[in-house]
Parts: C-alpha cells; sequence; structure tokens
C-alpha cells in the first residue's frame, strides 16, 4: 500500500520531463528553422550581389574590348601617279598642300628622261584625319593616271609588342635585383650575359614599338608626277592618183622649174651687175677723152 504514492510520483515526475524535453526539441527545431530562413534572406542578397559584380565584370570587358576597338591602330599608305602639263608647278602646290594639311615631305627625286619630260616622286607624310582630303587635293593637280589605296590594322601587333615590353622590363628588372644581391663572381658573370641578352630583346622590341608608332602616326603618300609626251608631227597627206593629179603634178613641177631657172637668171646678172657697171663707165670715159683728143688729117697720096 505504501509503493503506490512513490510510482504515482515517478509516473508524475517522468511525464513532466518528457514534456520539458519536447519543448526544448520544439524550440530548438524552430531556432534551427529561423537560423535557415535568415541565412536563406541573407544568402538571397549576396546572391544578388555576386549577380551585380557579375553584370558589372561583364560589363568592364564590353568597355575594356569598345575601348580596345576605339584605339585601333592602323597603317594607311596610297600611291597617285597624275599627268601634270608643268611638274614644276605641281609640284609647289604639293608641298603647300602637303603643309597645309600639317604634314611634311619626307622625300623627293626629280629627273628627266631621254626624251626631255620631267619626272617627279615625293613621299609624303600626313596626318590620318586629313588623308582622304590630302589625296582629294592632290589628284587635282592634273590628270589622275593611277590610284592606289591600302589600310593595314596592326593592333594586335602593337598590344602585342606592348604586352613583350613590359614582361621584357620586369625580367630586365629581376635579373639587376639579382646581380645586386650575388656574391659570387661566377654568378655575377652569368647574370650579366642574362642582362645584355634581355637588354638586347628589350630594345629589338623598343624599336619594333617606334616603328609602329611612326607609321600608325603619320599616313604615307607616294606621289608620281609626270609631264605629257609631245604630240607626234602630222603625217603630210598621200598625193592622190590619176590623170588631173598627174597634170597638177606636172604643173607644179614645171613652174618649180620656171623659179629655179628664174632664179638661176637672176643670180647670174647679179653676179654680173657690178663688173657691166664697171665696163658701162669706162665706156663712157673713153668717149669723153677721145673727144677731147685733136682729130689728125689722113696722109694725101700724091698722084703721079
Amino acid at each position: 500500500m505504501q509503493r503506490r504514492p512513490f510510482a504515482a510520483l515517478a509516473a508524475v515526475l517522468i511525464t513532466a520531463s518528457l514534456a520539458l524535453a519536447g519543448c526544448s526539441g520544439g524550440s530548438s527545431s524552430g531556432g534551427s528553422a529561423d537560423s535557415k530562413a535568415a541565412a536563406g534572406r541573407q544568402a538571397a542578397p549576396a546572391a544578388a550581389g555576386t549577380a551585380g559584380a557579375g553584370s558589372t565584370g561583364s560589363g568592364t570587358k564590353t568597355d575594356s574590348k569598345t575601348s580596345s576597338l576605339a584605339q585601333s591602330y592602323i597603317v594607311r599608305t596610297a600611291t597617285l601617279t597624275v599627268q601634270a602639263n608643268n611638274v614644276a608647278d605641281a609640284l609647289a602646290q604639293a608641298r603647300t598642300l602637303v603643309a597645309g594639311a600639317g604634314g611634311y615631305v619626307g622625300d623627293e627625286n626629280t629627273s628627266l628622261d631621254s626624251k626631255g619630260l620631267q619626272h617627279s616622286r615625293l613621299q609624303l607624310r600626313v596626318p590620318p584625319d586629313t588623308y582622304d582630303r590630302v589625296l582629294g587635293d592632290l589628284a587635282g593637280l592634273g590628270r589622275l593616271l593611277g590610284r592606289t589605296v591600302s589600310a593595314q590594322d596592326v593592333t594586335e601587333q602593337v598590344v602585342d609588342v606592348q604586352s613583350r615590353i613590359k614582361t621584357q622590363q620586369a625580367s630586365v628588372a629581376r635579373v639587376r635585383e639579382l646581380m645586386n644581391r650575388a656574391t659570387k663572381i661566377s654568378d655575377i658573370v652569368s647574370l650579366e650575359g642574362q642582362l645584355s641578352t634581355r637588354e638586347a630583346d628589350l630594345e629589338s622590341l623598343q624599336a619594333q614599338q617606334a616603328s609602329l608608332k611612326e607609321r600608325t602616326g603619320m599616313a604615307t603618300v607616294t606621289l608620281v608626277l609626270t609631264e605629257p609626251a609631245a604630240k607626234p608631227a602630222s603625217a603630210k597627206p598621200k598625193a592622190a592618183d590619176g590623170f588631173w593629179a598627174s597634170v597638177g603634178n606636172a604643173l607644179t613641177g614645171g613652174w618649180h622649174a620656171f623659179y629655179v631657172a628664174l632664179r638661176g637668171v637672176l643670180m647670174a646678172l647679179a653676179a654680173v651687175l657690178p663688173f657691166a657697171a664697171l665696163g658701162l663707165a669706162g665706156w663712157f670715159v673713153y668717149r669723153a677723152v677721145r673727144k677731147r683728143l685733136p682729130a689728125h688729117p689722113e696722109p694725101h697720096s700724091d698722084d703721079t
């Protein structure tokens, strides 16, 4: 009879402990769910931020591509052959046009051919922004005989050379730093050889960069000026055939012969005339002298 109150008390204690365990488990599961929800809410902005960052990165790449396209490097060259009536005047006008466009004459060669015609070849350098206008003005110096225009995109080559220069500069700097730290003679000698090789490569790359800059910074126009050839003399018309043509030719020949004969007679008279004038003057003198002389009686013969 005494064991029943203890058993009832034990049952009450077990039930209470189970109830408390259930409450703590519910609160734990609820807290875990709330933590997951909060984590989800925090992850959503993070994901949004990541997506935004991704879109920003994409925009940066697009802007980089746009800027690289905007900074294209083009080598522009052209050759014009123009026939001018006066090459010297055309040369002077070409120099004036190029100087007004902000360019200069890089090379000039003028010569005369076997027929005495003047030919000039000029290498002109003009800024890219005035390139098309200068071509049109030069073509108007005379008659355009030929035109060749080309454009070469060397953007990739320029970017590659720039990248290689940066890499080579960093390599040279590393070798110099190693030389400053080296203590052995053998190491110093080896590093000096490497430094010389890398500096030579760097100078070669810098020379390529300067050449590309010079070629893309100014367009090259080769202008060839020539004089027109002299017109050939017109051929004499061919003599007509036929009877009347023969009569006309004979009449022409007769008149020519008469002209030649008359010319010969006149030339002969002209040659004799001075002598005839002297002879005539002498004859008049002789007559005058003879009139003044007394007359001599003629001898008479005696008749026997």
